[in-house]
């Protein structure tokens, strides 16, 4: 089996549930992307928040890609910094327990980085990220040998504006032959770092992007999305929520439908889950329906829950056949 390494923010989500988008208007959290938020604004939600009901889950867009692929049954390294406190304690235990393999950086003064993650009735998410430790990862405590160790390397759209990191560890991946592979993220991250986007685009082997995205980044409609990415990528891939997902590889275009899942809970890491189970396919030498298949039927299942947290008896199933059905929604 090829081995998966991934960087990102090593985060913690607060999971909670709202019944209708006026705290968002309040907080001026536009509904369904990341805001960037610093630690005066996280205490002031969190003050907010006091009579709320919250649930904790690890969280960050690498990291549960890579919880995705481990649970699959692959190998998945993960790289990230968090603070010496109890959300740093509780995110290593619980990455651990999911099979995660650690590359554990820590911050002696900042705390351990949290998303607070809000879910409205229609399972839609909107985050307010405080990066604490997260944001202090910086170049020189990249290690060569890490990349070295893997097949893959596997990048959070989120992470990219650190600049020097995330150029120091793609051209450390390439050196050591790893496949280069970015999720965009989040179409306000990509407006706000478009050329950066661009040029890391040159550098990569493998891109996700879901219609927002994609839309962010070229300027065009899903399947003319699709092609733009592909001109730079040797896959590329566009999600498009309810209606599957298509991918493009040397110029074979491939679309996959998708089956309604019972019911929308949250759609926290729906795309996330979609990029490891399609990279443990493809780890294993799958064609590029084989991938896009597995990455339904993982978004499907992860969205049927609070947070990214499946039960054993979903594991088993997701581990079975992937031609037994692709379940989907929006991710």
């Amino acid at each position: 089996m090829k081995k998966i390494l991934g960087i990102g923010n090593a985060l913690v989500d607060m999971l909670i549930r709202i019944d209708n988008d006026v705290i968002l208007s309040e907080l001026n959290l536009p509904k369904g992307g990341m805001t960037l938020i610093d630690e005066q604004t996280y205490e002031a939600i969190c003050l907010r928040l006091k009579n709320f009901s919250v649930e904790r889950s690890t969280g960050g867009s690498a990291g549960n890609a890579l919880l995705a692929v481990a649970g699959l049954g692959g190998s998945a390294t993960f790289i990230g910094k968090l603070g010496r406190d109890e959300n740093g304690a509780f995110y290593a235990r619980e990455r651990k327990a999911q099979g995660v393999i650690p590359i554990e950086l820590f911050d002696e003064h900042l705390p351990t980085g949290v998303a607070m993650t809000f879910v409205t009735p229609d399972g839609q998410r909107t985050f307010a990220t405080y990066l604490g430790a997260a944001a202090d990862m910086t170049a020189g405590e990249l290690k060569e040998e890490w990349f070295a160790a893997c097949d893959y390397f596997f990048i959070e759209g989120y992470l990219v504006q650190n600049h020097e990191l995330i150029d120091t560890a793609v051209d450390m991946a390439r050196k050591s032959g790893c496949k280069v592979c970015l999720d965009l993220a989040s179409w306000n991250i990509v407006e706000e770092d478009r050329d950066f986007f661009r040029y890391l685009l040159s550098k990569t082997d493998m891109v996700f992007a879901n219609e927002e995205e994609a839309l962010a980044m070229t300027g065009e409609i899903p399947e003319l999305a699709l092609a733009a990415l592909a001109e730079h990528c040797e896959t590329a891939v566009v999600k498009l929520g309810s209606g599957g997902a298509t991918g493009m590889t040397d110029g074979m275009y491939v679309h996959v439908s998708a089956e309604e899942v019972g019911r929308v809970v949250d759609t926290t890491g729906a795309g996330d889950f979609f990029a490891g189970g399609f990279l443990y396919r493809h780890a294993l030498g799958a064609d590029l329906k084989t991938c896009l298949r597995e990455g339904t039927r993982c978004a499907g299942a992860v969205i049927q829950v609070l947070g990214t947290k499946l039960d054993a008896l979903t594991w088993q199933r997701l581990r079975g056949d992937v031609g037994s059905g692709c379940p989907s929604g929006v991710f």
